[in-house]
């Protein structure tokens, strides 16, 4: 039964806060959910302005955000790892030596908006992929 999830991005400022907050939304704060990063790069920053307008054009509401490396205690203590491509899966396994618990959140890679600058698509894919996992989640528990 999952109850828990963990968003996991590079930085922890676009993708993964964005599917943390579309997450929660969507699911009406069901499930324990939040992000975190691979790396150092942002660690302490709020959400990218950018990924900010986007969730306020969807009226999806978010709080004050913090960048956060993953540590080890936070893969134990949640049931699922969601990354957004491969690049994220590999640094993970890099970090924390496991990836059993490790899934991406769509067939294929969606693409860091900080560098294809497409927020609005960015938005739409994990968007689509959270609808795809809550309703897995709700129908297997």
């Amino acid at each position: 039964m999952i109850k828990s999830i963990l968003f996991v991005c590079h930085g922890n400022i676009c993708r993964s806060p964005m599917a943390e907050y579309i997450f929660k939304y969507i699911s009406n704060n069901k499930y324990r959910v939040e992000s975190r990063a691979t790396s150092l790069e942002e660690i302490g920053n709020d959400i990218y302005p950018n990924a900010k307008k986007v969730l306020d054009k969807h009226n999806i509401p978010y709080t004050k955000h913090e960048a956060k490396q993953i540590t080890i205690d936070d893969y134990n203590s949640f049931d699922i790892i969601v990354c957004f491509d491969d690049y994220n899966i590999k640094n993970l396994e890099r970090l924390i030596h496991d990836k059993s618990k490790v899934i991406k959140l769509l067939d294929y890679d969606i693409d860091d908006p900080w560098y294809t600058r497409d927020f609005d698509r960015t938005y739409n894919e994990i968007y689509q992929g959270c609808l795809k996992l809550l309703k897995q989640m709700d129908s297997s528990n």
